[in-house]
């Protein structure tokens, strides 16, 4: 097991609703076959973090670089149902997909959305432009019948998009967000906000599991927690503030050595996230430790021969007084057991597992997973 999340509201268990998801190609990959890696950087320079544009009359919410990203699922929107790949984002709340109206040259590869097909499709149409570090998305609001596995889920607010910028080799059609409310588009509902609402779901919980590059069976569990998924019992740990699935870290060490985080810091767990990002400063302190030096535009190569005692580095992160073994920072990643998260009052949670590998971002750790 590579990665299992949970985010929710504890119920009483019931049954489950298992949704398939498939290891693709990731953006990277398919660029680095084609030769088109090094001009798409080149292309794409800026922040990979969060931004945010300014536009009149225009709704907007921030997304992030999806370049390493590859465990899609299968949704279909309108009646009769049209069905998309997408990634399922607990970093970002909004539904987006392509449409018919997009003749960007990333739609002409990707399945689009037909309103006029749909006896269920009612037109919103309030703008909305979505921008990431490395593309963007400009569509409108509207409302359809969502169908994730068995559940069912009619007026669902999601985006049509209209031009699409830097997503042309992406693997999946579009972007399911299971992210708070606060992340989605002023005015709408995220999905798993609405299926517990509507009491769709025996429980207001959903799970990950994500296999590794050679295994088979990723899933996503809605609605509880299939238990063979996990071994181990699932630690509580509190959400530190509501709008990113955010928890305090304790420390961070490297072979038990503390480099970073010292007196605790915040971190944001996100399936939107392929890499571990962290401040400048503790990156800078790792790239020394290991020698690192850049190769080509989207690597560092460093000594795999560690200082502290002449093995490899094994990074590690503690929160509420659990020590996570991030796994090796030269030498790709590193199973973890499983991790439950809790929010007091409305009970949310998150449960995972993750790898580790480190980019320099702003002044909080963002995890994520990435595969060797």
């Amino acid at each position: 097991m590579k990665w299992l999340g949970i985010l929710g509201l504890v119920a009483l268990s019931e049954c489950l609703v298992m949704i398939p998801l498939t290891k693709m190609k990731t953006m990277r990959e398919t660029l680095r076959e084609k030769s088109l890696l090094t001009n798409f950087l080149e292309r794409n320079t800026g922040n990979r973090s969060q931004n945010r544009a300014y536009y009149p009359k225009m709704t907007f919410h921030p997304l992030r670089n999806y370049l390493d990203l590859a465990y899609v699922g299968n949704i279909s929107i309108g009646t009769p149902p049209q069905q998309f790949k997408v990634l399922f984002d607990t970093g970002s709340g909004d539904l987006w997909v392509p449409s018919i109206y997009c003749y960007s040259r990333p739609c002409r590869t990707h399945k689009l959305y037909n309103p006029h097909t749909s006896t269920t499709f009612r037109l919103w149409g309030r703008p909305v432009d979505l921008i990431y570090g490395s593309g963007r998305i400009i569509g409108f609001l509207s409302y359809d019948t969502v169908r994730i596995g068995k559940l069912i889920d009619m007026g669902q607010p999601f985006v049509l998009s209209k031009a699409q910028y830097g997503m042309e080799h992406a693997p999946f059609d579009g972007i399911l967000g299971l992210g708070y409310p606060s992340l989605a588009t002023q005015g709408t509902t995220p999905i798993f906000d609405t299926l517990k609402r509507r009491s769709l779901i025996p429980q207001a919980v959903f799970a990950f599991y994500l296999s590794s590059r050679k295994e088979n069976g990723s899933v996503l569990m809605l609605g509880g927690v299939d238990h063979r998924y996990h071994k181990g019992k699932l630690q509580w740990i509190p959400v530190s503030q509501t709008h990113y699935w955010q928890i305090t870290m304790n420390r961070i060490t490297m072979n038990g050595v503390v480099f970073g985080c010292s007196g605790g810091c915040q971190a944001i767990l996100d399936t939107g996230t392929s890499l571990v990002l962290g401040p400048s400063r503790l990156v800078t302190a790792i790239q020394m430790l290991i020698s690192a030096s850049p190769v080509g535009h989207e690597n560092l190569q460093g000594q795999c021969l560690s200082n502290f005692g002449g093995g490899t580095e094994n990074m590690s992160h503690e929160v509420a007084g659990s020590v996570l073994d991030s796994g090796r920072v030269c030498d790709g990643p590193h199973q973890l057991r499983p991790l439950l998260f809790q929010r007091d009052g409305n009970g949310h949670q998150l449960s995972a597992t993750h790898t580790c590998s480190v980019l320099s971002s702003p002044t909080f750790q963002v995890m994520g997973r990435v595969d060797p």
